[in-house]
């Protein structure tokens, strides 16, 4: 089980890991060892409520396909296990951040009295400006 938070965990079916070679340097080990992993996650098949799904779908990440799958690919530790624990641990952070409801945001007003200290201090500095001009008489 993958503990999102007190009230949410997934059941580990749900998550699909396949061990790959990781990219770039590390000599001859590299090339024989899969300890990189690819975590896919299914969010429309998956026991999540439907408002998380909503969220999750809504979100704006490069990580989660228009077909509504989560692929995290995890290869910063030499070990398998590690870069396994890293990817559930992204996921859960995903996932975790779709089940924080935001607020609404309500547009707000100037209060009267700065909306006139601003005129104020316009009509101040188009007198100084004025008073810079050349005199004419």
């Amino acid at each position: 089980m993958l503990e999102i938070n007190n009230q949410l965990s997934l059941p580990d079916e749900e998550i699909e890991m396949i061990a790959i070679r990781a990219q770039g340097a590390g000599g001859q080990n590299v090339n024989k060892v899969a300890s990189a992993v690819h975590l896919r996650f299914d969010i429309r098949s998956s026991s999540l409520p439907e408002t998380v799904k909503a969220r999750l779908m809504c979100i704006s990440d490069r990580r989660i396909s228009k077909s509504g799958v989560i692929v995290i690919k995890a290869q910063e530790h030499r070990t398998f296990e590690k870069n396994r624990e890293a990817a559930r641990q992204r996921l859960a952070e995903l996932i975790g951040n779709a089940t924080v409801k935001l607020k609404k945001r309500r547009p707000t007003r100037p209060t009267r009295s700065a909306v006139r200290r601003r005129m104020d201090s316009k009509t101040h500095r188009g007198r100084v400006k004025v008073l810079r001009r050349k005199v004419t008489s």
